[in-house]
């Protein structure tokens, strides 16, 4: 990673973000971030409460006029002051109010997942490259220093060539109403919301992409919460140089969160890996025929600020985001497979590039 900048660019110098959708991640993540940053600034907040808006204006030294309805999105083109949104709404939405930003002229800075599928992730790729704006897919732990430590750790070859790989990433969520439980919402159960962090971290680690995917999934009749998506999810990956990973995903078992990457000469991985704060590494070797496990301490920066200065540097010095509309759009083309083979019960064979990290863009 790069040397973070040193000194807080004044608010002027900073790039301005207009917030579209005003949920807790934005309130109780998002908003602090901006305050703990040190490029970005908030310029403006898109939200169906216009009173809760101006709420959190005053709390954040907004102007109320800068609290914009959904009704009112497209007036931001008229905002100079914003110069980049970031889209914080439920999955169905991200290509339309990316393809309207792009056309705003607006950089767009989106959640994962991207879309809903691969088609709405190639259509909001081609309007921001159109508009000659920049797109970037909000994969926070690709800025965070536990995760690069362990991505060092494996391509530096630290325990030897790895060899099996381990992910888990569970909750349990209880409103059969919740808007993540509904297909047309939100594309996906588990798999998309949450189990996208394994999968995206394990591409991440490795630099790598699998050459075959194979996947089972599950709901429990009757249970009014999974009438439209899978309950869980276990898949399998296939790389190209022998690796294999196994992943689980789930709706209805006790939150937990962590990889784990096992090599010829010891392992290493995070538990907690993809909560907010409070990563954990350890790392397991052989020392005189005993398994000794070690602890490594990072500083732990806020993981939301990290990934929204890297995004103003990007706009402030014409670069290419680490996480591009590409990134996100091969996550896309990844959960297709996954559904398929969990449909037919097969698995599933990738084409594969010639290059590690190829959809990733300039180093954070």
């Amino acid at each position: 990673m790069s040397e973070p900048l040193k000194h807080p660019l004044a608010p002027e110098e900073r790039v301005g973000y207009a917030l579209v959708g005003i949920g807790k991640l934005a309130e109780e993540e998002i908003l602090p971030a901006l305050e703990a940053s040190k490029r970005s600034r908030l310029a403006a907040l898109v939200t169906s409460d216009l009173e809760d808006g101006k709420r959190l204006a005053r709390r954040y030294g907004l102007s109320p006029e800068a609290v914009y309805g959904y009704d009112d999105y497209d007036r931001l083109a008229d905002n100079p002051g914003v110069h980049a949104v970031y889209i914080i709404l439920p999955n169905h939405l991200h290509e339309d109010y990316t393809v309207r930003a792009a056309r705003m002229g607006k950089h767009v800075l989106c959640e994962k997942p991207m879309a809903n599928s691969v088609a709405e992730g190639e259509r909001m790729i081609a309007a921001c490259r159109a508009a000659g704006v920049k797109l970037m897919i909000a994969y926070r732990c690709q800025y965070e220093p536990h995760h690069w430590a362990v991505r060092e750790m494996v391509q530096q070859g630290r325990f030897g060539a790895v060899k099996l790989v381990e992910s888990v990433h569970c909750q349990v969520e209880t409103d059969p109403d919740e808007w993540r439980l509904k297909r047309k919402e939100a594309g996906g159960g588990p798999l998309v919301d949450i189990g996208v962090y394994s999968l995206n971290t394990i591409r991440f680690v490795l630099g790598l992409e699998p050459v075959e995917v194979f996947a089972q999934t599950y709901a429990t009749p009757d249970d009014p919460r999974f009438r439209e998506v899978e309950e869980q999810m276990s898949w399998q990956m296939r790389f190209e140089n022998g690796v294999l990973a196994a992943c689980l995903t789930g709706y209805s078992a006790f939150r937990s969160s962590r990889y784990r990457l096992y090599a010829e000469g010891g392992w290493v991985g995070l538990d907690p890996a993809f909560d907010y704060r409070g990563l954990h590494l350890s790392l397991g070797r052989e020392e005189e025929g005993q398994q000794v496990v070690e602890e490594r301490r990072f500083p732990a920066p806020n993981q939301f600020a990290l990934e929204l200065d890297h995004f103003a540097r990007c706009i402030q010095e014409d670069l290419t985001p680490f996480t591009p509309g590409e990134e996100g759009l091969q996550d896309l083309r990844l959960i297709e497979a996954l559904y398929t083979s969990a449909r037919t019960g097969r698995p599933v064979r990738l084409e594969v590039p010639d290059k590690p990290d190829a959809f990733r863009g300039e180093w954070p």
